[in-house]
């Protein structure tokens, strides 16, 4: 076990060395290379996963398991998605949060036992909020990718090539991340209403009410978009603050209890 967490972080290692390497030149990094490593990385990464979670005593969903899961499911869409990416700022960012996601899991071990597979309901709003978390925190990456380019065009530090799409080519893929992270929140929500007893009673309460606030960010951004337009900036700003409020929901009251009041 301890040599598979090791092999994953040092493929993560590699994938990221390469996608750094040469950022922001001409032909830009080695993309097969990068692709083989985090290919590697990426399967390595669910072998430690299903051990961690699938035990005899049902499904741990503990606090480094899940945050793990998601930069797993990160991980792997970017790295099949690599060849279609025109600029890999954010795949640096991917994959450094892997490698500290897997070292989470390894040096912080932790237990929040479950036995979803006696709830399919509940198993389905997991699997919902899973989806809507990930999309959502793909979209904020891509968000700061995109205000990063943004800057370094305004002040001449990058050179705009014909390799790279237009701003606004960029600027539609985020709300096209946004609305159907939107659409998973929405799905999450009303599962979580249909599935869970006492939904704002003990630790479950916060959970609900941040991700209806970010889902409000998000209703906000989309209806201003539509309405009278965004900027560039303006929707950066809303799609981080709403990743920033999921990722409250999902981790602070868990980080607390299982890390902090337990250790």
């Amino acid at each position: 076990m301890l040599g598979c967490f090791v092999l994953t972080m040092i493929f993560y290692v590699i994938a990221l060395i390469v996608v750094s390497r040469r950022l922001f030149r001409v032909g830009g990094p080695n993309r097969p290379l990068a692709t083989a490593a985090g290919a590697i990385a990426v399967v390595l990464h669910a072998v430690v996963l299903s051990q961690a979670i699938f035990t005899p005593e049902g499904q741990n969903f503990s606090v480094s398991n899940v945050f793990s899961l998601v930069n797993w499911l990160i991980a792997l869409t970017f790295t099949v998605l690599i060849f279609r990416l025109k600029v890999m700022v954010v795949a640096t960012v991917v994959y450094g949060c892997a490698i500290v996601s897997v070292g989470l899991m390894w040096l912080i071990p932790s237990s929040y036992i479950g036995h979803f597979n006696a709830h399919p309901a509940v198993l389905a709003h997991v699997i919902l909020s899973l989806m809507a978390f990930s999309t959502l925190m793909i979209a904020a990456l891509y968000a700061i990718q995109l205000w990063v380019i943004l800057n370094k065009l305004k002040t001449k530090q990058l050179i705009k090539t014909p390799s790279m799409p237009p701003l606004l080519t960029l600027e539609k893929q985020l709300y096209q991340l946004v609305i159907m992270g939107f659409i998973l929140l929405s799905l999450s929500i009303g599962t979580g209403f249909i599935s869970l007893n006492n939904i704002f009673v003990g630790g479950m309460g916060h959970k609900m009410v941040l991700s209806i606030l970010a889902w409000l960010v998000y209703v906000v951004m989309l209806w201003q978009q539509y309405s009278k337009g965004c900027k560039i900036r303006t929707a950066v700003i809303y799609t981080i603050s709403g990743a920033g409020l999921i990722f409250l929901a999902y981790f602070a009251a868990r980080i607390v209890n299982e890390l902090i009041l337990i250790g």
